[in-house]
Order: C-alpha cells, then structure tokens, then sequence
C-alpha cells in the first residue's frame, strides 16, 4: 500500500474586530477611587504600568494581526495582564465600555456590523480568548502539515483551539449577563469547539498515516475521526446557526464526514487482506468507495479525495480479481461485519493560568477584589470599635472636665491674691492662643458652607453629563429605530446614578467621626440617612456650645494683660492657709486628674494605631482555602487586638467615678474655709475654664468634619471623571455607529423598476411611426431647440391629413383607439394588445393612417397626435423624476431570500458504522 494522505484545507475561525480606546485615563480613575485617598495616591505610582497595558491592547486588538505565532504572544500577553488585574478591580467599578463586532456577520442592509458594548473587565476577557481561539486556528493554517514540526504545532494550536471554546461555551453568559452576539452563543462555541477537535484528530491521523503506522491504528483514528466530523456537523446545522457560518463549511464537514468513514474502512480492508480474508476486503472496499463518492458529493467538490477514492477502486478491482480467480470467498454484507473500533488522541487542552512564557503582573501590589473587599469590611469593623471606644474616653474626659470647671477647680487652689491670673488658667489661655484661637475657629466654621457647595456642585456636573449623553441616546434610538443598535444608556447609566444619590444623600457636617469608602458606609442608604439626622442634631448642639463660650474663647484668645483686665479682683483669702489640710487633699487629686488625663491621651493613641497585617492574612487565607471568611477572621484578630485596650478603658472609667467623688468631698471642705465674697471671680473662672473645654471640642469637630468633606470631594473628583470617561466613550461610539448608518444609507442599491407593459411603451417612449410623424412636423426639431434655449417649447402644428390610398380597406374598429391608454392600476381593466404594424422608413408616406400609438386606424379617420411631455422646468404638472406610470405608488421591492446551506444527515455509529442517520 502506498500511504499518501491529501487531506483538505483546515477550516479557521474569523477575528472579532474592536473599536479604538484609551485604557490610561479610565484606569487611572477606576484604581485612584478604589485604593487612593486624600493622602495616599495610590493611581499616580501605577501611570507606567497602565500605560503599559495600554499598549498592550492596542499590539493584541486593535493592530492587524498576522497568522504568526508572534501575534499570539501579543494576545497572550494582553490575556493574562486582563485576566490579572480583573482579579483586582471590583465588576462594578469598571465603566469602561468594550465594544467588539461579531465575528461572522458579514453586514446588514441598514449599516454596520452586529456588535455589543458592555462595560465589563470579564466581556473584554471573553472576546480575547475567542480571539485567541481564532488565532489559533488560523495559524494552525498556516503550518506547514507536510512536515512533523507542522502536523505536531498545528494539531497542539487546534486542541487548544478547542479547550478555549468549551471553556467559554460554559462560562460566556455569566460573564456577559445580557444575550450575547451570535459568534459568542453558547451554542455556536460548541460546535466550533468540536469542529476544532475534529480537524486536530484529522491531523493525527494523518501524522500516522505519513509514519507508516500500522492500518488497524489509522482505522481506528480515521473512525474516531468520522465520529468528531459527525459530532460537529450536527451541532453546526442546528437551526439558530446554519446561517451564521460560511457558505462551503457545512459541504466541506459534511464531506470530510464521509472521507474519514471511506479512509477507516479502507485501512479495514488492508487488515482483512493481510489475513486473507478477502470476502471481508471486498465488503469494506466496496463501501469505502461509496463512501469516497458521496464525500465528493455532499462536499461539492469533484476532486475532494481524488487520490483515496483511486486507490480504494484499485484495490477492489485486484481483490475481486484475486476472489474469483483464487479464493472464490461469498462476499459478507457490511452491515454483518464487526463495528470498527475508535482511538481518540485529540483532546480539548484545559486553560492554563497563564499563556505567555514571560508573564509579569503590571498591577502585583493591587490586592485582589476579594482581599480587598476583605480589607475595607475589617476596616470598617475597626472604624466602629475604634470610634465608639474614643467616643467613650472624650465623653468620660469631658464629665471630667466639667467637674473641675464646676467647682473651679484647680483655679480655687491657685487664686489665693484675688487679683492675679491662676498659672493654670494661664495655660489654658496659652493652648487655645496656640491652635489659632477664636479667628481660626471661625473661619474653619465659615469654610464647611463653601466644602459642602463645592461637592454639591462637583455632583451637578457628574449628573448633568450623564443626563446629556441619555438624552443623546434617546434622541437618537427613536430617529434610527431598530438600526440604532447599541445598549441604552439607561442600562449602562444605572450604577451611575445610584451611586450619585448615595453621594448625595451624604451630607455631613462637622461632630461626626467615622471613616468614608466608596465600597463601606456609601452602600446603605439607610445608614446614610441615619447619618443626616445624627449631623443635624450634631448641628444643632455645636451652634448651642458655640454660641454659650463665645465670650470666653475670645478671652482665652486674647492677650495675658486682656484676660487679666477682664477678670474681677477679689479681696485676698481670709480662710484655710493654701498649705491647709483640704488644700493639699485637692492638690494631691489635681495630680491624680492629670494622670488619668495623660493615661487617656496614650490610650487614645494605641486604639488609634493598633493594626494587624490583615493584607497578609488574607492573602494566605485565599491561597490556602480559595476563598476568606472575612466576619470569622476579623471577629476573632479584633477581638485580640482591641481586647486588651477596651479593658483599660473601663478600668479608667471605674477609677474615675472614684476620684470625682473624692474632689467633691475635698473642695466641699475647702469651700467651708473660704470666704463668700469671691463668688463673682470664681464664676468668671469657671466660665473661662468650661470655655477652654468647649473650644478643644469644638475644634475637634469641625476638623474632622472638614477632613470628611475634603475625602469626600476627592471621592467625587474620580466619580466625576469616571462619568467623564463613559461619556467620552459613549460619544465615540455614537459617531462611529452613525458614520457606519450614514454610509451604508449612502451606498444602498435600489432595485430595477420593472418594465412597463406593452400598451403602456408608446407613453414612456414613442414608438416609430410616431417618430415618424415627429419627423415630419418639426416637431422633435423643435423641442431640441426649446431645451437648448431654456424657453417653452411652441405648441405643435395639427398633423397633415394624409391622402387614403387608391384602393379601399375595410373599416377597422379599434376599441380602444379613441381613448389615451389607462393607468395600469389595481383593479383597472388592462388594454388589449394589437398586433404592431411595421414601420415605414422617416419621411415617407404611410400606406395608412396610424395614431401616435402604432395603431391603425379606420379610413378616413384622423390620428391623435402624440403626447409630448414638456420640460420639467416649465411643466407644473409634470409627472416626477423617475415617475412609472405602471407602478404610480412606486415599484415593489424585490425581496432577497438568503440561500440556505443544504442539511447533510450525519452517519449514525451502527453496529456496521456506515448507515446515514434517518
């Protein structure tokens, strides 16, 4: 036997095509929203890398790529930095809109092509890997299958063709949500994922056939062959996609079907001829034949497998030689034969997790969505602990402090002349100077006003913009109808505008402490509204404290003279000695208060700054389990962390209950020492010291209430040019789609108008008698010459009576004859034809008078002269440019039916393996 293969060329997947866009700005948007705040830029270090992968879209999708293995490392490489970061960057985030054309249209009569624009990292993921797929076919192709390097790399490119396709056959709808375009239905990723298995097993079993291999190996891949061709034709000529392929695919499958059958066979017969079974040789060959035919056949090619169809005739014409001259074997039906057997090597390759040889993550210190999503819950548990156990210690210090100011305290120990100020109320008086006084406090209360317009305004732009662009769409969607295909703007618009009402129904002033985070607090609305009322009664109580202490800030604020002066002089003390028993009690729990004070201070702190490296713990976590159980591990290090610090609280709280009840009975002992007539003083002492308290809180407030509005703004500074962003490239996809309607508009070919009927012709054209009479008249001469000079043309002469002949003709009656031709109109009587007389040469005389027409008339009878239709410049009655009078409405449309490929029935696997499937 002599193994030649000519196998037929391999069917390649089409690209899908994309529309030019500029990743850098978007992206650079998208990650300072997410990992950047007011003091940490996160986006400003990764402006490289997003450049970077700017690039690398623009070598992967948007170049033309050739049919080389350097095209795939281009996709490979933009795959994987795609599959990476969309690991990092929450769905919802992305507002990004992808736009890709579907693969197989081919163009519709109302413009462009079918295509889909989803803002979606995992939509753009999934028309790279078909692209991938395609490729991959495509440079399978191109091989050189001649050669074992060829067979060997196209046969690795289609399985991997293949594991691609099922692998996006089963997750395309969940990554697109929303009906995807023809090439991406999950139906027609089957059948392309088996219709790549198939052509990479018609590889192997040419590799075998070219490595001499034995034929009870190549029967069984030839067979296996049989059954994937078999597989892919049935998936192929479903119903939904017969119309999506190309029209010599299914003939070529369909084809190729019955070729693998015939070759199995054959080399079944090569196995019974070496057994000297050549009853069973000639049963094979014979429908190893019938099979060659009908591949030529169904696939529409004369010569499709010439040479296996030759060899298999030849070999039946020496075996039914040798049987009848030698062996004299009954030749067995085929279907009495045992089935063939089947050995499938080609296999869908599985996804590997990455494509490219030199991988590298542009984007490895972004965490994962997950880890972050981690983060920012941790975050905002530690925020509430955190919040609520300093909320805890200022209220416990501010009980305190009211105290002392109550009974003056430690004023009353040290204003013993009545005269100078008290050091400690000098100190007071120097801490409140020191962070900017009253002036400050002021301004920092003037400014909240201006915070919360200039967000409020920086919101108005975000919203008008989107509402702009949803106009546009309407506008647009109602004039083009159906055409204008592309998703509404409402669809796309919807996380927009629910993030700006949350946005907006922030609005928070000074005395509130919390954290902010576009994926926290933002999210629950309900909390957002419990938010606004807490700041209005927070509002209400910062307007009554700064109201109550204005007049001692601004002492407090002044000069040491100016406080001095303002405060009343009192006669010296009359009572207990400052060295006194009950005096040094005060003063031993004075020291005692600024202990407890100071403990305060660096317990704030440590709750402050306590952390943990949660990064690392869930990022172990998610390695070790694949996914994180943010509640369990951030209950349990919280707890761990925050335990220790919320026992010193409560312990301070206890000794602090202790020691106010000690200062009360010792200053009630010292007050009993003192005289009355100080009263007024120690008032203005107490009202100076409450003010010094009410002014740290005060700034305490309105500072952190300007940080929230200044991250805040920052917040909605990358909402904006997200919004920005969309609606940029919403633009250019509008002018796109109306450039592809506009210039498909343009080129449409109109069909023929169909020819008038035949007593219509003498008023679109006139026949030759009439021009005959024309001729005759002037007439025709005469309306060159109005047109020429741009005037009305005369009216024409009456025609001159021609003279009868000598002999008589009888009268001919013609019934329609007297009568200008009607309007071919439904329901309107046709005008019957009559036979057309032959028309004399110009300018000679006619044996009998005719009308304008051609048609004779009786004798004697004078003919009608013809209608000349006048100039359409001067004629207001004229009928329109292009006007049929057959067709007055205008001519029906030719409708174009698409030719359907034929449906070829796949052999089914009987016990024979050769019956067609009924």
């Amino acid at each position: 036997c002599n193994h030649v293969f000519t196998m037929a060329e391999l069917l390649c997947i089409p690209l899908k095509k994309t529309s030019d866009l500029d990743l850098v700005k978007p992206l650079r948007n998208i990650i300072a929203s997410i990992f950047s705040t007011a003091d940490n830029q996160e986006s400003l270090k990764y402006t490289e890398a997003i450049q970077d992968f700017n690039k690398l879209r623009n070598n992967a999708v948007w170049k033309t790529l050739d049919k080389h293995e350097s095209s795939l490392e281009a996709l490979y490489k933009y795959y994987d930095q795609l599959a990476a970061l969309e690991e990092k960057i929450p769905p919802a985030e992305v507002q990004i809109p992808f736009k890709w054309k579907d693969a197989f249209d081919r163009g519709s009569f109302f413009g462009g092509k079918i295509s889909l624009t989803v803002s979606s990292l995992a939509y753009e993921k999934v028309c790279v890997l078909f692209n991938m797929a395609a490729l991959q076919s495509q440079v399978a192709y191109t091989q050189n299958l001649e050669q074992d390097v060829g067979l060997k790399s196209a046969a690795k490119l289609l399985q991997q063709s293949a594991g691609i396709l099922g692998h996006l056959k089963g997750n395309v709808i969940g990554a697109i949500q929303q009906e995807p375009t023809p090439d991406l239905n999950p139906d027609a990723l089957g059948a392309l994922s088996a219709l790549m298995l198939a052509q990479a097993q018609e590889l192997f079993v040419q590799k075998a056939i070219h490595d001499r291999m034995k034929d009870a190996i190549i029967s069984k891949l030839a067979t296996q062959c049989e059954d994937l061709y078999a597989d892919a034709l049935k998936q192929m000529q479903r119903e939904s996609l017969r119309s999506l392929w190309e029209r010599e695919w299914v003939p070529t499958v369909a084809g190729k079907q019955s070729a693998f059958h015939g070759l199995a066979m054959f080399h079944q017969s090569v196995v019974a001829g070496s057994m000297k079974h050549i009853g069973e040789q000639i049963a094979w060959l014979q429908k190893s034949v019938e099979l060659f035919k009908a591949a030529q056949t169904r696939s529409g090619i004369p010569g499709f497998y010439q040479t296996e169809l030759t060899r298999a005739e030849r070999s039946l014409q020496e075996a039914k030689k040798d049987n009848d001259f030698i062996y004299h074997e009954r030749v067995p039906d085929v279907k009495n034969l045992p089935p063939l057997e089947k050995a499938q090597v080609a296999k869908p390759s599985p996804m590997l997790p990455h494509w490219s040889s030199s991988f590298q993550d542009l984007f490895s210190d972004l965490l994962p969505v997950s880890v972050h999503q981690a983060m920012v819950a941790y975050d905002l548990r530690k925020n509430e602990i955190v919040n609520a156990e300093v909320g805890k210690l200022r209220e416990a210090t501010q009980a305190l402090n009211g105290v002392l100011a109550s009974l003056n305290l430690p004023a009353a120990l040290e204003d013993t002349s009545g005269r100078d100020l008290p050091s400690s109320l000098r100190e007071k008086a120097q801490a409140v100077r020191d962070r900017g006084g009253i002036s400050l406090l002021n301004q920092l209360i003037s400014e909240l006003p201006g915070l919360l317009q200039r967000n409020k305004e920086i919101l108005d732009e975000a919203e008008r913009m989107l509402k702009e662009e949803t106009e546009s769409d309407t506008q647009l969607r109602n004039q083009f109808k159906e055409r204008w295909q592309r998703t509404p703007s409402d669809t796309l618009t919807a996380s927009f505008k629910g993030n700006a009402a949350k946005y907006r129904s922030v609005q928070v002033p000074c005395g509130l402490r919390f954290s902010l985070h576009p994926l926290g607090l933002l999210k629950d609305i309900s909390f957002c509204r419990h938010l606004i009322l807490n700041a209005m009664e927070a509002d209400r109580v910062v307007k009554e404290k700064y109201e109550k202490h204005k007049r001692g800030i601004e002492l407090l604020s002044g000069s040491e003279s100016q406080l001095t002066a303002a405060l009343p002089t009192a006669s010296p003390s009359s009572g207990d000695s400052p060295n006194s028993a009950a005096a040094n009690k005060l003063r031993q729990l004075m020291n005692m208060v600024d202990a407890i004070r100071n403990e305060r201070d660096v317990l704030e702190s440590e709750i402050k700054s306590a952390e943990g490296d949660m990064k690392s713990v869930f990022l172990s976590v998610l390695a070790k389990e694949g996914s994180i159980n943010e509640p369990g591990i951030s209950t349990e290090t919280l707890g761990r962390v925050y335990g220790p610090l919320q026992k010193q609280l409560t312990d301070s709280m206890q000794r602090q209950e202790t020691l106010i009840a000690d200062i009360q009975r010792a200053h009630g002992e010292f007050s009993r020492g003192k005289g009355s007539h100080s009263s007024e003083r120690e008032d203005w002492l107490k009202e100076i010291a409450a003010a010094h308290d009410a002014f740290n809180e005060l700034m305490n407030h309105i500072q952190e209430g300007t940080k929230f509005y200044n991250d805040l703004t920052q917040l909605l500074v990358n909402f904006q040019n997200k919004v920005s962003d969309y609606c940029f490239a919403r633009k250019t996809e509008k002018d796109e789609l109306l450039k592809d309607l506009t210039s498909s508009l343009a080129s449409m070919k109109m069909n023929d108008a169909p020819k008038p009927p035949q007593h219509h012709q003498g008023i679109a054209t006139l026949s030759t008698p009439s021009l005959a009479l024309y001729a005759h008249s002037g007439v025709n001469i005469a309306l060159e010459k109005a047109s020429e000079s741009g005037s009305a043309p005369p009216r024409p002469p009456p025609p001159v009576p021609m003279q009868a002949p000598a002999q008589a003709y009888p009268p001919y009656q013609v019934p329609y004859a007297q009568q200008p031709p009607p309007q071919a109109q439904a329901g309107y009587p046709q005008q019957p034809a009559y036979p057309q007389q032959q028309a004399p040469a110009a300018n000679t005389a006619l044996p009998y008078p005719v009308n304008p027409q051609g048609m004779p008339l009786p004798y004697g009878a004078q003919p009608y002269p013809a209608y000349v239709p006048m100039s359409q410049g001067y004629n207001p009655y004229a009928p329109p440019a292009g006007y049929n009078p057959a067709y007055p409405y205008g001519a029906p449309q030719q409708q174009q039916q698409q030719q359907q490929p034929p449906t070829y029935p796949p052999y089914q696997n009987s016990p024979w393996g050769m019956q067609p499937q009924q």
